[in-house]
């Protein structure tokens, strides 16, 4: 199944712009560790172009043409985008699975996400229009006040590779449907679906300048974009160490941010459970998009009563799952991004058994794929918490596990961490649920499965895992701005003062 990968430049004003530098980057499909294209390498200079280009978009026509115009028109734009991103569905997962490694059926999946969110974000931007002047009540009848929600202003939007199209649509519809303009820097790692929506915007004539799409390295493009001084908020999906230097550059200029990084999330599983529901949410918990996902819960907490039977289950659950060339029909388990991520998983198991811990199965290559960046989905017991697997995130298909006799030592070792992003509990004792999803320090608590999100439910972590919610409401509240405006509404003079006309 040959994939032709279109050759773009950056989106600059509504125009396709060859970067200053002239500078591009080869394309690896993961894969096949083949180069099957490049993709252009934006620079400070080209970000310097780009923020010009979102300042005139919020300008023009005095603001009517976007920022100003009523959400029920930026809504057409964003319908028109989602239907053309239904229309090319098939060539756009096609792209997304040999850009990134994702299994076909996964990245299929997240096209149809990708047009539900575009759809979500046009209802509330038509509702914004009703929300407006929402009024105020006050004390004193001499007053009345109401509240306007407007555009946060020209906003930054850098974006990861685990969700190339995807994570950049959970920050690029929210923003548009509030009337920002908008500079997104996906990954250089998987940025050919990024480019695609830059040609889906040219299609159905997004306003020049609106959203501007530069692809390029970190230091390159996305530094000089976070600490751009005409760059009013920088959201930022990525690792914790990137996004703490973001918060930094942010905050010399007492600029907003919101970050969704990394995680090390657990899944509690209680001994009253269905051992094959339970195994099977286990896997696709830690093992789906290649167990690349910032709320992977890889930290596995069993009841010691089940666990050596569980644990059986689990493994040949694992050992079931189809590795192989994404573009594989039923392919459940594709590589990892890239040679560097592949060392990293690899180092992150050797240092795990190095240390003490017993490899169940998995965490080699698998033996029927000699190219390509493919690790078999790992399980690793007799953990400490002290260990590097038990404390560090290690983005890929990796699961690490513990045992607990009683409730509170589970909450304990779940709660066993700097990150706070996702968590999931396993229970047919639904109070037990209710109790320990309270008690779970996350942003996100699943029951009964792990990892289902809807555009329509906030997403985001609590301590290192970032702070903000994207996705929902709280999406979009992200790029609004709160005015107050009071107006004195009374006849009579405010008298604090003794007038000069009475002396």
């Amino acid at each position: 199944m040959a994939v032709q990968i279109p050759s773009r430049q950056l989106l600059i004003d509504g125009e396709w712009r060859e970067p200053l530098l002239k500078k591009r980057i080869p394309v690896i499909n993961p894969a096949t560790e083949q180069i099957i294209g490049d993709i252009p390498a934006a620079t400070a200079e080209d970000v310097d172009l780009a923020v010009a280009a979102a300042r005139r978009a919020l300008s023009r026509n005095k603001g009517k043409d976007w920022a100003l115009a009523s959400g029920a028109v930026r809504a057409k734009y964003l319908r028109a985008i989602a239907a053309k991103i239904t229309e090319r569905k098939s060539e756009l997962a096609k792209l997304e699975a040999i850009d990134c490694g994702k299994p076909l059926d996964e990245a299929a999946w997240d096209m149809d996400d990708v047009a539900g969110c575009f759809e979500y974000y046009a209802d509330l931007a038509e509702g914004l229009d009703a929300k407006q002047k929402a009024p105020v009540s006050l004390p004193m009848g001499t007053f009345k006040s109401y509240v306007l929600k407007e555009p946060i202003g020209v906003v930054g939007l850098i974006t990861p590779w685990n969700y190339p199209l995807l994570m950049a649509v959970w920050k690029v519809a929210p923003a548009l449907a509030a009337g920002c303009a908008a500079i997104l820097k996906p990954s250089e790692l998987a940025s050919l679906t990024c480019l695609e929506l830059a040609e889906v915007c040219r299609d159905v004539g997004l306003p020049p300048g609106v959203l501007n799409i530069l692809t390029g390295l970190g230091p390159e493009a996305g530094a000089p974009l976070a600490s751009h001084p005409n760059v009013d908020k920088i959201a930022f999906t990525g690792s914790t160490a990137t996004g703490s230097k973001i918060m930094a550059a942010a905050a010399q200029m007492v600029k907003p941010v919101s970050l969704e990084l990394g995680g090390k999330s657990p899944i509690v599983v209680f001994e009253d459970v269905d051992l094959d529901k339970a195994a099977e949410w286990t896997a696709f918990g830690v093992f789906w998009t290649n167990g690349q996902i910032c709320s992977a819960t890889s930290r596995l907490i069993v009841h010691e009563s089940i666990a050596k039977e569980f644990l059986d289950r689990l493994v040949k659950w694992t050992k079931n799952i189809k590795i192989s060339d994404p573009l594989e029909e039923g392919c459940r388990l594709g590589p990892v991004v890239s040679g560097g991520q592949y060392e990293k998983v690899l180092n992150f198991i050797s240092t795990a058994k190095s240390e003490g811990a017993t490899i169940l199965c998995g965490g080699v290559r698998p033996e029927h794929l000699k190219k390509g960046f493919f690790v078999e989905p790992t399980i690793i017991t007799d953990v400490t918490t002290s260990m590097q697997i038990w404390r560090e995130e290690v983005f890929g298909p990796v699961l690490c596990v513990k045992t607990f006799s009683t409730e509170e030592e589970a909450l304990d070792l779940a709660n066993d961490t700097h990150y706070g992003l996702g968590a999931a509990v396993i229970s047919n004792d639904l109070e037990r649920c209710d109790r320990v999803s309270k008690a779970l320090q996350a942003g996100i608590v699943w029951i009964n499965c792990s990892q289902p999100c809807f555009c329509q439910a906030p997403w985001g972590g609590n301590k290192r895992s970032g702070y903000g919610r994207e996705l929902g409401e709280w999406g979009l509240e992200n790029y609004l701005s709160v005015k107050q405006v009071t107006q004195y509404v009374s006849d009579e003079p405010w008298g604090w003062y003794r007038s000069p006309s009475k002396l």
